[in-house]
């Protein structure tokens, strides 16, 4: 992310696609500061910064627990939000830029419902690994 991305930004919507995805970061008001499409490889490159709350939709396939999970280790707030709470959002015709607004809309929403837990890759080998050795030992 440039560095202007994240100069006054407090939440950054991301909307996961196939072979790109793209940012959109609001300020405290919710007014867009900035928007940015990255190729899909560019996924894993999270950068350290000031805390920030991140939105993502919550889909099984796009790999928003994973970005979600190198997110928090960075030191970001993360909420995955199901589909159907960021439909009421868009506005107008469907494009990606307009889904990652939306999502960054809906999880500033106080009373919003998010996912409860971020599955990461940590935290799933962890799991395998207290199977596996629990049933050796």
């Amino acid at each position: 992310m440039s560095s202007t991305f994240t100069s006054t930004i407090v939440t950054i919507g991301i909307d996961l696609g196939k072979n790109s995805f793209h940012l959109v970061g609001l300020d405290r008001r919710g007014a867009i500061l900035a928007t940015e499409a990255l190729p899909r490889p560019d996924r894993t490159t999270a950068r350290e910064g000031p805390a920030l709350l991140i939105g993502m939709e919550a889909c099984s396939g796009s790999g928003s627990h994973h970005i979600g999970g190198r997110s928090i280790v960075l030191g970001h707030d993360v909420r995955l939000i199901p589909a159907q709470y960021i439909k009421p959002f868009l506005k107008g015709h469907k494009n990606d830029y307009r889904d990652a607004e939306a999502i960054a809309e809906a999880v500033q929403r106080p009373t919003e419902r998010a996912c409860s837990k971020i599955r990461s890759a940590v935290g799933a080998k962890r799991t395998w690994v207290g199977r596996q050795t629990g049933c050796i030992g």
